[in-house]
């Protein structure tokens, strides 16, 4: 973004119109570099000076302090002195005390005096004294990214950012609304999309009663325009607070606004703390459940929605969506109940900051509500997975037949499950069963694998030794297989352990 004060901006008709550069102000865009790159190693007041003679010359001033505001960030000053100014100006003023300095040959000599304290000739105290001060500081170097064309292009952007920064309410259509609505809520932004004649659109409301004219909100509006503009075709309306005054200003992708370098918003996982920290703590658990974060829109009457997670059962087509409302303002909470109340065919849980107290008309819409306070509690989230992968085991295995008779003679129900495209719970589900296999540990095996193992195994072996004959036959689970054989380990400290008879 540039300055506030840098805002170029027509009025005309009650609108909102930034003045855009053109390719007619590239000589001028050139001109600005061209200023920086001859005052290298020269005084930050020498590039000033110079910088002022070409507004002189430019048919608004505005327009050069914005290539030059662009450029400046990208240019390094430096405090370039024989001796620390800070520690110069002492040892000086403590000289010229001693000396009292009313003339130029007393100053002289404190500065004299003052050089000789530090080991350095008066001339470099002098040069020194005030180096630090901003017109003094030197112009290091200049590394800038930018042609002239693309500099023209980097302004454009800014000054459209800058105008957004006193946006209200910002309305978007894109032709990439997953990355649109990704960055929205990256960004923490509150928002809803709507269906319209001209397509889905994205409506970010912005500071109001307790977020009024925050400068973080209004930078946020900012840094989402650089999402926006990646879009091949895209149209953004917004509502400006003209200092008071409201007025409209209209972008699309047919306006110069592009985006000629860094990535449109830095990749933040999450759009709150209480959102991170529940992902991390679910996707340590060894569950039946895959977390998707941001799933796809859900229509909610003529809007729409997107929740913060969904969870899907990995033995079938089945999905639970997830919203985690946090403190959120009065307004927003009944927008999003609203939303909850239009959801049809949609199970839904939500977590519920218990300061919202609204629980109970969540439950009232047909959804699972679970309060919470700082964070989510896992085990709350996964009891009522529970429920629901009870029913869904019960509905899979009544598809299933009575008995399995697989034709391998040793194979995993996990296997086995994966064939059926079911749970290892479904194929253990009361009335299953497998008449030519013995169930040994969560692995399927023939009795005649067992017997000829019986014969291989003895008391005494090694365990290492016992593991390669299980091995051979297919069997991975040791400690299973070797109790139904009627064996134990005996372990001896870190080295191993030896088979021992029950």
């Amino acid at each position: 973004m540039l300055r506030k004060d840098l805002l170029r901006v027509s009025r005309a008709g009650g609108g909102y119109h930034p003045q855009f550069a053109d390719r007619a102000h590239r000589p001028l865009a050139a001109r600005v570099i061209g200023t920086f790159q001859g005052h290298v190693d020269e005084p930050r007041g020498a590039l000033e000076d110079a910088l002022t003679d070409l507004e002189r010359d430019a048919a608004d001033f505005k327009l050069v302090r914005g290539f030059a505001a662009l450029l400046e960030r990208e240019a390094t000053v430096e405090t370039r002195a024989a001796v620390e100014p800070e520690r110069a100006r002492t040892a000086a003023f403590e000289a010229a005390e001693a000396v009292g300095v009313v003339n130029e040959d007393e100053r002289a000599a404190a500065l004299i005096r003052a050089g000789e304290s530090m080991g350095v000739p008066a001339d470099a105290v002098a040069d020194s004294l005030y180096a630090d001060l901003e017109e003094r500081q030197v112009l290091a170097s200049v590394e800038s990214p930018w042609s002239p064309d693309e500099l023209v292009a980097q302004y454009n952007l800014s000054l459209a950012q800058t105008a957004l920064f006193d946006a209200t309410a910002v309305r978007v259509r894109s032709s990439d609304p997953k990355a649109l609505v990704s960055a929205v809520k990256r960004l923490r932004l509150m928002y809803e999309i709507r269906k319209t004649p001209a397509g889905r659109e994205v409506v970010v409301t912005g500071p109001t009663h307790l977020f009024r004219a925050t400068r973080r909100y209004g930078t946020r509006f900012a840094r989402l325009l650089r999402t926006v503009a990646t879009a091949e075709e895209w149209h953004l309306e917004a509502t400006i607070d003209d200092r008071g005054t409201e007025r409209t200003l209209t972008l699309s992708h047919e306006d110069p606004v592009r985006v000629p370098d860094a990535d449109p918003v830095a990749e933040v996982s999450f759009d709150s703390a209480v959102e991170a920290d529940f992902a991390a703590r679910f996707s340590g658990l060894d569950l039946e459940w895959d977390l998707v974060r941001e799933p796809e829109p859900l229509a909610t009457g003529s809007r729409v929605m997107i929740p913060d997670f969904a969870f899907d059962y990995r033995h079938s087509e089945y999905r639970i969506y997830f919203e985690i409302m946090g403190f959120w303002t009065p307004e927003y909470v009944e927008k999003k109940l609203g939303q909850l109340a239009t959801l049809e065919d949609v199970d839904m849980l939500v977590a519920v900051d218990e300061s919202l107290g609204v629980g109970e008309e969540i439950a009232a819409r047909d959804h699972r509500a679970i309060p919470y306070t700082n964070r989510v509690r896992t085990k709350d989230v996964v009891d009522v997975l529970r429920e629901y992968e009870d029913d869904l085991v019960a509905e899979s295995a009544a598809g299933l037949p009575e008995e399995f008779t697989p034709d391998e003679d040793v194979v995993s129900l996990a296997e086995l499950a994966t064939r059926y495209g079911v749970s290892e719970d479904a194929l253990e589900a009361d009335g299953k069963t497998f008449p030519e296999h013995a169930l040994v540990g969560r692995t399927l095996v023939r009795p005649g694998v067992l017997a000829e193992l019986a014969d291989d195994l003895e008391a005494g072996m090694a365990l290492s030794e016992a593991e390669a004959v299980l091995e051979a036959s297919g069997l991975t689970d040791a400690s299973a297989t070797l109790a139904e054989l009627g064996y134990r380990v005996e372990w001896e400290g870190l080295s191993g352990g030896t088979v021992r008879e029950r």
